[in-house]
Formats: C-alpha cells, sequence, structure tokens
C-alpha cells in the first residue's frame, strides 16, 4: 500500500490503514493547521469554506487520543442538522472499522426523530464518542443517561448555522455538564458578533485558523444570470431545467412558503420533484433523502438548510430561485456542484432590487455570464451593466466639459446657454477624437 504523509502525525495504525483506504496522500490547508492543536488537548476556532477536509481534521486526532479501555465518553461532537451529524457519524465509522478487536472504538449518534426509550436503555454501556444534534444530546444529558462529564473535547459544528437555528443554548447546557478544563473545537462560516460571548465563555485563547478561500467559488462553476424582467419566475425556473436537463439539480428559495410554492409549480408543470426544508417532519426528511440518495428525484426545491447540513452527491445544477440576503449563502448553495473535480453551472434570477448584491458578488470575484431564454435556448444577452456604463461614461464626459468651461467672474444675462454651447462643443470635440 502506498505511504501517506498522514504518517508524519504519528497515528495508530488503525487511523493510517483507514486514511490510506480513503485515498488521502497529503493533509489540506486546515487539516495540516488544526491536527497538530487537536492532538496538543488545545482549543480552536476553524474557519474554512465547504470541501476543505474540515471533518477529518477533528475526527482523526479525536480517534487518536480516545482509550479504548476507559469505557466512558470522551469526546462529544454537535451539529446543526440530523444529516449533518449522520455523515460526521458515517466519517467516524469509516475510520473505526479499521480497529483491532479489543481496541475497537465505540460511536453513537443521537439525532432527533429517533427513539428516545430505546436510546436511553442503550447507554448502559456508554460510547466513546457521542455525535449528534444538540436537542438530544442534551436531552440524554439532563435525563442522567448519556455522562458527558467524562468528556475532555466538545465539537460544535457549523455554530453560525447552530445559533441561526436556535440551539446554541442546547450546546451551551451539554457543555456546562463536562469537564471546567475543556478542549473546544468550533468550526463556523462565518463569526457573528450573536456567537462571540458564548466563545467567550468556554474558550481562552483559543488558535484561531482561517483558511482563505482559493477563489470564493470553485472556478469549475459557470455563474449564470438570467433578468425576470416582470415575468413569472416559476416558468423561467421550469423553462430552465429543461433545457439544461440536469443530472441532478438544486433549486433554491429563502423561505419554506417559497420552497413548497415553487415545488407545487413544478409539480403541477409534470416534473417530479423532491423538496427539503425545516418543516419536513423527521421520517419525511429520512425518506426524502433516501430517495434523493437513490436518484429517485432529478429536480430538487430547498431552503438554505440544504446549502449547509446536507451532502447531496452528483448536483450538476443549481438555481437561485432568488438571491440570498446573506451573500454568504450564495457560495454555500453554488458549492454544492462542482464538487470532486466536476464542473458545475449556477443560474441566478434576478430583478433590479438584487443589483447591489450582484455587484457585491463581482467585487468578491465572481464572473456572472447574463442570458435570457429565446425559443426554448438559453441566449448571451451581454453585459447587463452595459447601460449603465455608457451613463456613467456620458456623465464623466460632461463633467470634464463642464471644468473647461471658464466661469464669468460677473454673471451675465443668457450665461447658462452660452455655457452650455461650449460644453457641447467640447463633447463634440471629444467624441471625434475618440472616434478616430
Amino acid at each position: 500500500m502506498t505511504e501517506t504523509k498522514f504518517e508524519m502525525y504519528k497515528f495508530k495504525p488503525f487511523i493510517i490503514e483507514a486514511v490510506k483506504k480513503l485515498g488521502f496522500y497529503e493533509p489540506t490547508e486546515i487539516q495540516e493547521r488544526l491536527i497538530p492543536t487537536v492532538l496538543k488537548g488545545d482549543s480552536a476556532i476553524g474557519q474554512s469554506q465547504t470541501g476543505t477536509g474540515k471533518t477529518h481534521s477533528f475526527v482523526l486526532p479525536i480517534l487518536q487520543k480516545v482509550d479504548p479501555t476507559k469505557q466512558e465518553v470522551q469526546a462529544v461532537i454537535t451539529a446543526p442538522t440530523r444529516e449533518l451529524a449522520n455523515q460526521i457519524y458515517h466519517e467516524i465509522l469509516k475510520v473505526t472499522e479499521h480497529c483491532l478487536p479489543g481496541e475497537q472504538i465505540s460511536t453513537r449518534c443521537y439525532i432527533g426523530g429517533t427513539d428516545k426509550v430505546r436510546a436511553i436503555e442503550k447507554l448502559k454501556t456508554q460510547p466513546h464518542v457521542v455525535v449528534g444534534t444538540p436537542g438530544r444530546i442534551n436531552d440524554l444529558a439532563k435525563e442522567g443517561a448519556l455522562l458527558v462529564y467524562t468528556a475532555s473535547t466538545l465539537v460544535v459544528d457549523e455554530a453560525d448555522l447552530m445559533l441561526d437555528m436556535g440551539f446554541i443554548e442546547d450546546v451551551d447546557q451539554i457543555g456546562a455538564r463536562m469537564p471546567e478544563k475543556l478542549q473546544m473545537l468550533v468550526f463556523s462560516a462565518t463569526i457573528p458578533e450573536k456567537l462571540k460571548p458564548f466563545l467567550k465563555k468556554y474558550m481562552e485563547n483559543p488558535k484561531y485558523i482561517h483558511i482563505e478561500p482559493k477563489k470564493l467559488a470553485a472556478e469549475n462553476i459557470e455563474h449564470l444570470l438570467i433578468p425576470s424582467r416582470h415575468r413569472d419566475k416559476k416558468s423561467i425556473v421550469f423553462d430552465a431545467l429543461n433545457i439544461f436537463n440536469p443530472y441532478l439539480a438544486i433549486v433554491f428559495t429563502n423561505t419554506k412558503k417559497m420552497a413548497d410554492e415553487v415545488a407545487d409549480a413544478m409539480s403541477a408543470r409534470g416534473l417530479k420533484v423532491g423538496r427539503i426544508h425545516g418543516d419536513l417532519s423527521p421520517r419525511e426528511r429520512k425518506k426524502m433523502m433516501k430517495q434523493i440518495n437513490d436518484l429517485e428525484f432529478q429536480y430538487i426545491i430547498a431552503t438554505d438548510l440544504a446549502a449547509r447540513g446536507i451532502d447531496i452527491q452528483g448536483i450538476s445544477h443549481v438555481i437561485n430561485y432568488e438571491l440570498p440576503s446573506d451573500l454568504d449563502f450564495y457560495v454555500h448553495r453554488v458549492g454544492r456542484t462542482a464538487r470532486a473535480g466536476n464542473s458545475g453551472v449556477a443560474l441566478t434570477i434576478y430583478d433590479i432590487a438584487d443589483e447591489d448584491a450582484l455587484n457585491k458578488l463581482e467585487k468578491l470575484g465572481i464572473e456572472f455570464k447574463t442570458i435570457d431564454i429565446q425559443k426554448g435556448e438559453l441566449v448571451d444577452i451581454g453585459d447587463r451593466n452595459k447601460r449603465r456604463k455608457r451613463q456613467k461614461q456620458q456623465d464623466e464626459v460632461d463633467e470634464k466639459a463642464k471644468t473647461l468651461v471658464k466661469k464669468p467672474k460677473k454673471v451675465k444675462p443668457g450665461y447658462k446657454k452660452k455655457m452650455q454651447y461650449e460644453m457641447d462643443k467640447i463633447k463634440k470635440r471629444q467624441n471625434r477624437l475618440k472616434k478616430k
């Protein structure tokens, strides 16, 4: 079996075997910077975009530190959504399946929507590693069934999303039951002001690791814009989906209500669509994710929950039915496509009110191409700013002409007319020179 650079961390043989099986040769930037910190037992805040190898940056060193001879909880990993908790849990299992007999590390996943009584019964034996949603972990801890006071590491994944979804209080209550000298690892795409008091409470001089995005969005994403021009946006989405004929497309809306409206409109037009938003019951969500993973749907309508909390494989196209109010979410949304070296398309339907947001995204390095749908085809309609640029150039010429016309000391009758005449002469001269 080939060598791997992960051997420099002196990981146990089962971790090295797992890393090789997973095909990891070289640590990513966040792994390189975070793994030694976690192994030392220091607290850290990691800020990085999707797809940087964040999960293994804490999973591998946490598993290295677990003592399998002590049947007690040694690490608690919290995630804001059931799907994300499940993903982390399965990534851990891919590593721990390589443990030698007698040295097995037990991991359990606790999420809402599962049988709580059964979970409590099984907790007669405490797991080494706990993964789950904050509400369910906190419930089990309050019942006295899950003994988190023995754990020395607490992971808070997607902390800003935790804050948005109202779970920070549960995480706080879990942390309060843990040792005073606690290693806390917090991961967040952004660090909102409202999150800072919580971080300050548990973390003293944490190591701050900010991985600058190489580019705001993956290079192999084509960013398309389509003006709504007072047309029915649902019809635009339907036409775009038909033209794209995607392997798998996800259409993002800002609210659950709008997600349902768009999904109903697509269904009424004969498309079989899946939907993902916070109003689905746990059973519905589980069933929907299974259907999506089994490729039963070619189209998914979703809120931003799916941009951050869920990893859906094979998305070829992303459509923004509306731009998110928080522009960070634009990056999370389009980051669902063009993964693992594949290319992708991100289409945004916009109107005049979105101009400021689009300008901000352009300043951050997103290059948009403006298109429209004509006779069932996508047609390039050129730079959306051309009219504004023309006006700006005209204003600059006017301003320059004004400065070149000397204002008389005493204003005589007909002064304004004369000044305009002089300006027009200068503008004509400048335009002639431009044409030459």
